[in-house]
């Protein structure tokens, strides 16, 4: 029965490195290679919802969504590359979707995904890569707090 109501130092590891690979590859497959492919050669067509410029906007975005996206994916200085695609899904969620609905509905875009993307990267920025990850392999085992 404890396997239906406990929790396993394994499957949190396990979970962890689903979420990473998962929302990771997602980010970047679906958002950050697409946005090479379609802006790479005019940068400066790119939006500019936070006003510093278009190009300034695609490399932040690219960063994020290309590189932080696949540190996050091998678990690589997991937290520290969560951090900037929490804020890229922030802005996405607050700016660049400010006048779509929260749901998606078949017409334009939507909030939801956005918030969600946000919700699983901050997740992770708090939890940490788990024991799957390079960061655990490059860095070592460190004791969690509920181990002692």
């Amino acid at each position: 029965m404890r396997w239906l109501t406990g929790t396993s130092a394994v499957g949190v590891d396990v979970c962890l490195l689903v979420l990473r690979v998962a929302f990771g590859g997602m980010m970047l497959l679906g958002h950050g290679v697409p946005k090479i492919q379609k802006f790479g050669g005019s940068m400066s067509t790119f939006p500019d919802p936070l006003g510093i410029g278009g190009t300034v906007s695609f490399l932040g975005a690219v960063g994020s969504e290309v590189v932080c996206a696949g540190m996050v994916v091998v678990g690589l200085l997991t937290r520290a590359a969560a951090l900037p695609l929490v804020f890229t899904m922030g802005v996405a969620a607050i700016v660049v979707h400010k006048n779509d609905g929260f749901f998606m509905s078949g017409v334009g875009g939507a909030k939801e995904p956005a918030v969600m993307y946000l919700a699983v990267f901050a997740a992770i920025a708090l939890a940490g890569p788990g024991r799957l990850s390079a960061d655990h392999a490059v860095f070592g085992k460190k004791r969690r707090p509920a181990e002692g």
